[in-house]
């Protein structure tokens, strides 16, 4: 069993805003697990993991923009608890059967907001408060059932809720802490709307990890490709806890990290924590794939793009290998690790409001070290975790 199939599970739906991460930091500070996972995912996919709620997180776009992005309109006659954040509401309001329209003046940044005490949401909360806003739409009438409970001098429903569908729509952030209230509003939707228990913590999840990794290798070899990014970086600490020795780990080094960080990254996996590693040098293969580039968004997916050359074309040079360490490149190693990276390097181009934010497009569930591991014919498991995710 895995660690999140032990817990309540809430489930974040991507639509690109800045604050998505953190609102899945937040959710965890109160002792419910959460997983983002893309705007675009199938009600059948999401009810599969049987959440306890979800939320809809904010975004760049305008709801009524040709290429909006709108999650699957079941999500929201399904029964399930649900939290719309600022873009998030809007889209609430507009699929629901409200409107949204383009406000006279937008809010940015601190606002005095009034609160409705009698808000399951707001219970014992000050009735007027400051808060964190960043919109210039604004939804401009309720849906059938909803009824305002917040409101700023600019923006007259800064919050909705139609508490029989366990459903509420918030203009503001309450993730930030510039909304000092943000932490008990969450806490309220979680708990009483969504009745979480708060049964999950960090550690309990690190110990839960680290045994499915055991079950799931065995006694088996296992290959991490490490970028020294935050995100590989875990896994491959986690994966190294779990079956030690039985580990190699190869740093593709891309050139791109700061001067002699490089060095850094192989001092401590290798020396501190005493990992069997292989550095390579593709930091050619990668400033050659970069040359003449100036776009941000082309420049991750000519990093993404080199990370799969250089895997099923060899384009690198191994420039270090530490004592003891296997050799973690047969030809069926290369080719399935190519393989995975190019269906995730597909899959994360079509997927533009949640993966615009990578930096870089070759996968698109890193922190769910669940969705990195593959086996091949030989059973070698490999546990690829590159690119990391804004956090």
């Amino acid at each position: 069993m895995t660690s999140t199939g032990k817990h309540e599970l809430v489930l974040i739906l991507d639509f690109g805003g800045q604050y998505t991460q953190l609102i899945a930091r937040r959710v965890r500070e109160l002792h419910v697990f959460c997983e983002i996972t893309p705007f675009d995912t199938p009600l059948e996919t999401l009810a599969a993991r049987s959440p306890k709620a979800i939320i809809l997180s904010g975004g760049p776009a305008s709801v009524y923009a040709a290429s909006a992005p709108v999650c699957d309109a079941d999500v929201l006659e399904a029964g399930i608890p649900l939290l719309g954040i600022c873009y998030g509401a809007q889209l609430m309001a507009k699929l629901l059967g409200g409107s949204v329209e383009h406000a006279p003046s937008g809010e940015y940044g601190k606002t005095i907001v009034r609160l409705d005490e009698s808000s399951s949401l707001f219970r014992g909360l000050p009735a007027e408060t400051s808060c964190w806003m960043s919109h210039t739409d604004r939804i401009g009438a309720i849906p059938p059932g909803f009824r305002p409970i917040a409101c700023t001098l600019a923006c007259p429903v800064a919050a909705m809720e139609n508490p029989d569908r366990r459903q509420f729509g918030i203009q503001f952030h309450p993730e930030v802490v510039h909304t000092p209230v943000g932490r008990d509003i969450l806490r309220h939707f979680l708990f009483e709307a969504a009745g979480c228990s708060g049964d999950w913590t960090m550690s309990g999840f690190v110990a839960d990890a680290i045994q499915d990794i055991r079950l799931r290798i065995g006694d088996e070899r296992a290959l991490c490709a490490l970028s020294g990014g935050v995100d590989s970086s875990v896994a491959t600490t986690l994966v190294h806890r779990a079956i030690g020795g039985h580990l190699t780990c190869v740093f593709v080094d891309t050139g791109l990290l700061r001067t002699g960080e490089g060095d850094r990254v192989e001092s401590l996996f290798h020396r501190r924590f005493d990992m069997p590693l292989v550095r390579i040098d593709a930091s050619a293969r990668f400033f050659a794939s970069l040359k003449g580039v100036t776009e941000p968004e082309k420049k991750r997916k000519a990093i993404g793009a080199a990370f799969i050359d250089c895997s099923s074309r060899g384009h690198c040079t191994r420039t270090s290998s530490n004592p003891g360490t296997q050799s973690p490149a047969p030809s069926r190693v290369t080719t399935t690790l190519a393989a995975c990276l190019q269906i995730s390097h597909s899959r994360s181009s079509n997927r533009s409001a949640s993966c615009s934010r990578m930096k870089c497009a070759t996968l698109a569930a890193l922190w769910d070290y669940r969705k990195n591991l593959w086996t091949d014919n030989r059973s070698l498991v490999l546990a690829w975790a590159s690119a990391s995710l804004e956090r």
